[in-house]
């Protein structure tokens, strides 16, 4: 496969769009081998670096001319890629580099007042936001720059840098002991054992003795409960999740509180606890870490606001739907999308469409669920890609539902047939046997429709289905269930979905 090629390919739609934008900055012209280059590594069909100098160098093939054109266009991508992720750069580590290197030219230069000045600056910036390989480069260059008159007490600055080694050190231990925390969940994961994400965590951080680090230091508070959620996910195992990262929490909040460069970190936090108590069923105690949320980024994280504000809108939505409100829910959505200043992300608007989809759903609005996803004009390649395939699954099951309530039987059993080929390995996982499961019985459905509210066709439906208590029943899994409730009860959805959440299924 070409390198090139793959790299590009990862890039979303807009990012696309602007890099081809970017290779034309310094000079537009109406024909640009770099940027033709370019189109035809992102198309669809893969050429041989032969096909590619045909069709670049028409009259005289030039295999040189052409390798040096992919070095131009790698050079574009490495400084386009790097401008995006300063502009992304949630730890200022971007500025504090712009100022280290603005600050070394003047030293050079023999400006030595303003070098000083930059250095400085570039150091009170990299202790505010914790980035201690910076810092200690900074202090590096203030002790050779020490014999300045502009130097200040040498001393000082290698104690500074000798605390600050200490730091590092913690920070290295902290990543490497990440790094066994997450491979281990993985390997816990993999042989369906019994999580333990907690004693996992707790053994791995005593014997790099970080257990008090974890409570001072955000970044490294937030890093370990992603590891942890990730696996919690995977699993749906939100139930034990929930006490220990609200005890985490409190704790780094109570003990040193989350000062303003660590907003980003305290808001991830705040998030993750909404959401595990959503999907543990708790709606009114999730909606109070939300009102948390929105005032922290509306204050000290209002940097972070184009951010969250969508996962906040996103979150409350749900929530409002479990508690009798989906008419405010669909129009906080629909504002969103539609209305807010906030410009959403591809994978943002694509959520906010799905939900949005929902909530028509629930309403008993068919025609409007069903035309908000005919508008996601995109391949299922290209939405795997950028949402991931479990979305896509989801997608998928939202269309199955729809078209059985717009009485398109025909095209419900086409859009199984397909499901099943598409998702076959899936299909064949433990996780999914619900879903495989929930396949058959619409078929049956399909097939059967007078049997639909019989006494046999519901004892088909517990014996296929495999839940547990109505606390470890997913909440995603549920809402599926409902549906199929719904319909053998011949009662609105809506109605049927709200009972099951209030209530043991």
């Amino acid at each position: 496969m070409d390198d090139l090629k793959i790299t590009l390919e990862t890039l979303g739609e807009e990012d696309r769009r602007e890099l081809g934008i970017f290779i034309q900055r310094q000079k537009k012209k109406k024909s640009r081998k770099d940027l033709a280059l370019y189109k035809l590594l992102l198309q669809d069909k893969h050429h041989t670096p032969e096909q590619l100098i045909a069709r670049l160098y028409p009259d005289e093939p030039n295999p040189v001319a052409y390798y040096a054109l992919r070095k131009r266009l790698t050079r574009h991508l490495t400084d386009f890629i790097m401008l995006k992720r300063m502009e992304q750069d949630s730890t200022s580590a971007s500025t504090i580099m712009g100022l280290l290197s603005l600050s070394r030219y003047l030293f050079d230069a023999q400006v030595e007042r303003l070098a000083w000045h930059y250095l400085l600056k570039a150091e009170k910036l990299a202790a505010a936001n914790e980035q201690f390989d910076l810092l200690n480069t900074i202090y590096n260059l203030q002790i050779e720059k020490a014999e300045s008159e502009f130097a200040g007490d040498l001393d000082q600055i290698i104690e500074k840098r000798n605390q600050n080694k200490l730091a590092a050190d913690e920070m290295e231990r902290a990543n490497i002991a990440s790094s066994i925390i997450s491979q281990r969940l993985q390997t816990v994961r993999r042989q369906g054992s019994d999580l333990h994400f907690d004693r996992i965590i707790q053994e791995v951080l005593s014997s790099y003795n970080l257990t008090e680090a974890v409570s001072k230091r955000p970044q490294l508070l937030f890093k370990l409960m992603s590891i942890a959620r990730s696996a919690v996910l995977a699993r749906k195992d939100f139930l034990t999740f929930e006490p220990f990262i609200i005890s985490q929490y409190q704790e780094t909040e109570q003990k040193y509180g989350f000062i303003k460069a660590h907003q980003y970190y305290k808001l991830s936090l705040l998030y993750m606890i909404a959401h595990v108590l959503y999907r543990n069923k708790k709606f009114v105690e999730s909606i109070h870490y939300l009102a948390a949320l929105h005032n922290s980024m509306s204050g000290d994280g209002k940097h972070h606001y184009a951010t969250f504000y969508p996962r906040y809108i996103f979150l409350m939505v749900a929530n409002l739907v479990f508690l009798r409100s989906n008419a405010e829910a669909i129009g906080l959505m629909e504002k969103l999308l539609y209305k807010s200043k906030v410009h959403l992300s591809q994978r943002d608007q694509l959520t906010a469409l799905l939900g949005l989809s929902f909530n028509y759903f629930a309403q008993g609005a068919f025609g409007k669920a069903n035309r908000v996803l005919l508008g996601i004009k995109r391949s299922d390649k290209w939405l795997e890609q950028t949402m991931g395939r479990e979305w896509v699954l989801k997608k998928k099951m939202g269309e199955l539902i729809l078209q059985y309530e717009l009485s398109n039987e025909d095209l419900v059993l086409n859009k199984i047939r397909s499901f099943e080929r598409t998702f076959k390995d899936m299909l064949q996982q433990p996780a999914y046997y619900n879903v495989k499961q929930y396949l058959q019985l619409i078929k049956h459905m399909v097939d059967q429709p007078a049997a639909v509210a019989s006494e046999a066709f519901f004892q088909q439906v517990e014996q296929s289905l495999e839940f547990d208590s109505f606390e470890n029943t997913d909440i995603q899994a549920m809402s599926f269930y409902a549906w199929l409730k719904a319909k053998m009860l011949r009662r609105p959805y809506y109605d049927v979905l709200l009972e099951l959440a209030q209530s043991n299924l």
